[in-house]
């Protein structure tokens, strides 16, 4: 073969075998892609077990939620329980039981304690309201004197609205209207500051050293007393007639700017069959929890009830009911000899 059809053979071999090693490259570049869309695919394709996850998480918060879901307390049904000694357990922190007709304690715990007493001033109120002797048809008016600016309390006793002396002396003990009990001392002589006055000038004449009075309402946390004092005072106010009715009434329709407005008593056992109740009040500011001071009749036996800073608003009428129960369980021997196991 000559040299020049040599070299172009050569030479002709030598691109053939380029262009093989080309399209190898070629063909290994191309399916590099079509590897990593497969490889895609199949991480795509993993959705299973994360939906799985899924609905274990939103189960697991669902637990969770219910778990935290808080559960409405129930009514405290007034069950009695005993403790070491015989007494009931009650849940007020601070009371004072008395047979009125004996003088014997029946039961105490921390009756000497001076706390705030609320709503239970406004029998201090109307004692005083009737021993000054004003016409009781005299027509009052609510001012805005009488909206409540410490606690921001609502009433439905509106500005302008006018009611006698009688029917807010009424609503006051019944009811535990602020506002008549505001309107009821700004109409005193002298004023609120005399009607105040003679508030703690009754107190002391009835031997309430533990009590100091500021207003006519109880809204203000600085009219306190002590159980044993609270005690004297509903003996004394069951002694008032009006007292013993208005705060004892179920009910009453006024008629207030052309409307017949019902207010109900704030002590539902006013309303029970199986209880005789001559006097009560309750009373409730954030300071002194709610109380309920009441005397009532039980085994022909009059007894004063004081029941302070009791927590729930089912506990001060419950632990009224424990006391009743624990009373008639012995029969009326506990009104012969005085229960021992609590102090002051």
């Amino acid at each position: 073969m000559k040299p020049r059809i040599l070299i172009a053979f050569l030479l002709g071999l030598s691109v053939a075998q380029v262009g093989i090693s080309g399209a190898h490259a070629a063909s290994a570049t191309a399916s590099k892609p079509a590897a990593k869309k497969t490889a895609v695919k199949k991480a795509v394709a993993k959705p299973a077990p994360r939906k799985a996850v899924a609905k274990n998480t939103t189960a697991t918060a669902r637990k969770v939620a219910i778990k935290r879901t808080p559960v409405a307390p129930a009514a405290d049904e007034g069950e009695l329980t005993l403790d070491a000694h015989g007494n009931p357990q009650l849940r007020s922190s601070a009371f004072y039981v008395l047979n009125e007709a004996t003088g014997n304690v029946l039961l105490e715990r921390n009756s000497a304690s001076i706390v705030p007493i609320a709503s239970i001033t406004k029998l201090m109120t109307a004692m005083v309201v009737l021993e000054a002797g004003q016409s009781l048809s005299e027509e009052l008016v609510i001012s805005e004197a009488d909206i409540d600016t410490l606690k921001g309390t609502g009433s439905r006793l509106s500005l302008g609205t006018r009611l006698t002396r009688e029917e807010m002396l009424h609503l006051a003990l019944m009811s535990s209207e602020n506002r008549a009990a505001s309107a009821l001392a700004r109409h005193y002589p002298g004023g609120m500051p005399a009607f105040v006055e003679a508030m703690n000038v009754k107190a002391r004449l009835l031997g309430m050293w533990d009590t100091r009075f500021h207003d006519s309402t109880g809204l203000t946390p600085a009219n306190v007393s002590s159980p044993r004092d609270l005690a004297k005072m509903v003996e004394a106010a069951s002694s008032y007639p009006l007292i013993r009715e208005f705060s004892t009434t179920s009910e009453r329709y006024v008629d207030i700017k052309g409307r017949s407005l019902r207010f109900g008593n704030t002590n539902g056992l006013v309303r029970s069959p199986d209880w005789e109740i001559a006097v009560s009040k309750t009373g409730y500011i954030n300071e002194a929890g709610r109380c309920l001071v009441m005397k009532a009749w039980m085994h022909k036996q009059p007894v004063v009830i004081v029941l302070m800073d009791s927590v729930g608003r089912y506990t001060r009428t419950a632990d009224a009911q424990r006391v009743r129960k624990w009373l008639e369980a012995a029969g009326g021997e506990r009104f012969v000899i005085a229960a021992g196991g609590h102090s002051s």
